[in-house]
């Protein structure tokens, strides 16, 4: 007989490769010129944006779900705007990427999210420079060049989006570490949207208003309520199931599945999108980016076990804040991530990949090497490392 736990753990992880791959490709099949063809990214992210708000605002002041934090309106401004503002940035960015360049081909370009967010954190004093991490950083950036090379749709304009996305959500990253959690906030994923989400819908206002509300006056434009729906619930979705892989497992597992949700992503892309055609340059180039990063994720690993954890963390109280406690679904063990050393500090974040394809969640691992809170929209809490 199978093991009950084992069987909802798998059964957690495979939803959550389900829904993480499911909003990819339904972002890139509403936006797609060739089918829905509704060409306004912006538009697709203030959407997703004011239903997670809505949400998360009924969960924390109708339903009472769980206690908003105290925000005081000089962190708000100094701090939750700022973040605000790269996280629509990066949303922004990585969703209008889908209207130039293949999802199998973005998948690849995401392997820079390390280099980026290592290069920010050095920047911002917030990670010190290392040999060893450096070379691992050549190493992915120098996969990432070659799979572009060898691209055969390669476009300037979509990839230019894509890294700019990129560097934008590193920033916002790094900003989480150096002013929330420095402030001894720690969100949880239903606070965060609902104090981001909101910000973040006032901050796409303007290139919406910019960009794309002249072109929304042509009457041929497309509309459906059901599929702008079901996509904003599919990625409000995506989140939760996160939050259940973060309670089961810990972030190596995360990570693994992370992986194998990237490399089942861009098969299924090919499939669906018969334009996301891959070459073996493709293929070598992203392997060798992504032996960078596994190489990046034992080193910092290492640097976690060697060092002493807290037996109850920041991630440990957010989770036995939650109402849904008692439910034998969510058993969260007294240390997230004993077994991977790969949990602690301040916030509850996890190493997947946060997707950017997801805008409720946030981008790709934090790779800051401490403990951040979440990475929304765009989904995937970050679980971060200490001892970096």
């Amino acid at each position: 007989m199978i093991n009950k736990t084992l069987f909802l753990t798998c059964l957690c992880l495979s939803i959550y490769i389900l829904l993480s791959s499911g909003v990819i490709l339904y972002n890139k099949w509403v936006l797609s010129p060739k089918y829905f063809n509704f060409p306004f990214p912006v538009t697709l992210t203030m959407i997703h944006m004011g239903f997670s708000g809505v949400v998360a605002f009924f969960l924390v002041r109708v339903f009472k779900v769980v206690t908003p934090v105290k925000m005081t309106f000089k962190i708000y401004a100094t701090s939750v705007v700022p973040i605000s503002a790269f996280f629509a940035s990066s949303l922004w960015f990585g969703n209008t990427a889908f209207l130039h360049i293949s999802v199998a081909f973005i998948q690849m370009l995401k392997a820079l999210m390390p280099v980026a967010t290592f290069l920010m954190a050095v920047l911002c004093g917030i990670d010190k420079a290392r040999c060893d991490v450096f070379m691992n950083m050549v190493l992915v950036s120098v996969g990432v060049v070659i799979s572009s090379y060898g691209e055969i749709h390669f476009n300037v304009i979509g990839t230019v989006y894509q890294v700019t996305g990129i560097f934008a959500e590193a920033l916002r990253l790094v900003l989480t570490q150096a002013l929330l959690q420095k402030k001894g906030l720690a969100l949880n994923p239903i606070t965060s949207l609902y104090y981001i989400a909101p910000c973040s819908f006032v901050f796409l206002f303007v290139p919406w208003y910019l960009l794309e509300k002249p072109g929304m006056e042509v009457p041929q434009i497309r509309f459906n309520f059901w599929i702008f729906f079901s996509n904003a619930l599919c990625a409000l979705a995506l989140n939760f199931s996160i939050f259940l892989v973060i309670g089961r497992t810990g972030a190596v597992t995360i990570r693994v599945a992370g992986v194998l949700k990237d490399w089942i992503l861009i098969a299924l892309s090919t499939v669906l999108f018969p334009e996301s055609t891959i070459t073996g340059l493709n293929i070598i180039g992203y392997a060798i980016a992504l032996s960078g990063v596994v190489m990046y994720n034992y080193i910092k690993v290492k640097d976690v076990r060697a060092s002493p954890l807290p037996r109850d963390t920041t991630a440990d109280r957010t989770i036995k804040d939650w109402k849904f406690e008692k439910s034998s679904d969510m058993k969260v063990p007294d240390n997230i991530s004993d077994d991977e050393g790969d949990n602690g500090g301040n916030g509850f974040t996890s190493d997947m990949s946060v997707d950017e394809e997801a805008p409720l969640m946030s981008s790709r691992s934090s790779h800051i090497g401490r403990t951040q809170p979440i990475n929304h929209a765009t989904g995937r809490w970050k679980v971060k490392e200490r001892g970096s």
